[in-house]
């Protein structure tokens, strides 16, 4: 079987992506469904590459115990090839990947 992948797109990939990531992945396993599917995230800029997610971030993820694990990475367009869902956090986002 053929896994689903899904691609959470924001600016910087510090914020609301590696959450949304995280989120999802952490629904995946209460479901027992993570082999099923490949999930990342991405910013649409180059600012942060390599960076984790802002701390602040993290730790309001720790607080509902999820793991904000990532690095930053920017958008490529391999993206578009490899990810069935490339999923925009804003129209800003979404302007930016189209």
């Amino acid at each position: 079987m053929e896994k689903i992948s899904v691609l959470f797109v924001c600016l910087g990939n510090i914020c609301r992506s590696p959450a949304a990531e995280a989120i999802f992945i952490n629904l995946l396993k209460k479901r027992g469904l993570t082999d099923g599917f490949i999930v990342d995230s991405a910013g649409t800029g180059s600012w942060h590459i390599g960076k984790k997610a802002d701390s602040r971030m993290r730790i309001a993820a720790e607080r509902r115990n999820l793991n904000i694990l990532s690095r930053a990475r920017q958008i490529t367009s391999n993206d578009f090839e490899k990810f069935n869902y490339i999923i925009a956090m804003d129209n800003s986002n979404f302007r930016n990947i189209n």
